[in-house]
């Protein structure tokens, strides 16, 4: 706290005589790092915007989505991390995909690899000993094979069937030895290749959920369908029933209120607690519902993203919609089983 404290009043006594402080050596070094990595992206944009790059990548992108089985990853070093994480985001958005380790490779991982596959390596010098075993294995057995480089006349370069080269760009190291700018390079086309393949399968929310059933992300992407009352659950009356038989079936459920439906269990009214009281007063026991219900309540479809169906609920004021399919009443979903879940 006293660090602040002082902080503070040094910016103040700057502003005081009219000039900024300087900042230390440590976010100094930080605004040239990523000052350095963005026009090492900036130089990335000006590549995929000729023609060598571009058609390169566009013929990736139709090798992986064309492979009848999976999208093998490899590379060494800080290329394998990186590897490891293109792999992962391709799974995750509809490309089956593996990371393999290049030495492991060469000792008996090969064998993962079949016909059906296609391979992504990654080597920033395009020269890395531990990945020509795969590159030779690939050759031998027709298995296609896309290299991200920076050198496409380096020896993995020449064996691709495709070569994705990266433009060169400085290291935001100082020593220019630490991988910095370029692994940026490298996770940043990953994650273009990833995108263009959801684009061009139309990778629907619905199927990514299937690979992110779990924690908020998962949540977000329940339906309407995951979380709302259906069966003995719903509340539910017909056209020809009683003020005191809706009293009776919506006091017996959870949702405080009941839908009225026809004989074809079409969604008609709805008879909530505020319906209740304002006819108490007035009305006999023995009315009919349709005297007293509210006529076209708030109904969504069960493939409504939940988290949509709480943006109704929210705008309307209402706690409860109806949930139906071609008119049919279906379900029933509660802002509190929305909020339950996770949602919000």
């Amino acid at each position: 706290m006293t660090i602040v404290i002082e902080q503070t009043a040094v910016i103040e006594q700057a502003a005081v005589i009219g000039h900024t402080p300087a900042i230390g050596q440590p976010a100094s070094s930080a605004l040239r790092s990523v000052r350095t990595q963005i026009e090492g992206m900036e130089t990335l944009i000006a590549a995929l915007a000729e023609r060598p790059l571009a058609q390169a990548f566009d013929a990736a992108v139709g090798v992986i989505a064309a492979a009848r089985g999976r999208v093998i990853v490899t590379g060494m070093g800080k290329s394998g991390l990186i590897g490891r994480k293109i792999a992962a985001t391709l799974a995750s958005t509809g490309t089956p995909s593996m990371y393999i380790h290049p030495a492991e490779a060469s000792h008996g991982d090969l064998g993962m690899i079949t016909s059906d596959d296609m391979v992504l390596a990654l080597s920033w010098s395009g020269e890395t000993t531990e990945l020509s075993d795969i590159v030779t294995y690939c050759g031998r057995f027709g298995v296609p094979l896309v290299v991200i480089t920076s050198r496409g006349d380096s020896t993995a370069g020449r064996a691709a069937d495709i070569c994705l080269a990266l433009p060169r760009a400085p290291e935001a190291c100082p020593n220019q030895l630490a991988p910095t700018t370029s692994t940026t390079l490298q996770v940043v086309l990953g994650d273009a290749l990833a995108v263009a393949l959801v684009e061009r399968r139309g990778f629907s929310a619905t199927e990514f959920r299937v690979f992110h059933p779990g924690g908020k992300l998962g949540a977000q992407l329940l339906t309407v369908a995951d979380v709302m009352g259906h069966g003995e659950e719903l509340p539910v009356i017909g056209l020809d029933a009683s003020l005191m038989e809706a009293t009776i079936e919506m006091s017996r459920k959870r949702y405080g209120s009941t839908a009225v439906v026809d004989g074809d269990g079409r969604l008609i009214g709805a008879f909530t607690d505020g319906d209740l009281r304002r006819s108490i007063t007035s009305a006999s026991l023995d009315d009919n519902i349709v005297r007293h219900m509210t006529v076209r309540p708030l109904a969504v479809g069960p493939a409504m993203l939940a988290s949509e169906a709480l943006r109704v609920l929210n705008e309307n004021a209402v706690s409860l919609l109806f949930v139906c399919d071609d008119g049919r009443l279906i379900g029933a979903v509660h802002l509190h089983d929305i909020l339950r879940a996770g949602v919000a």
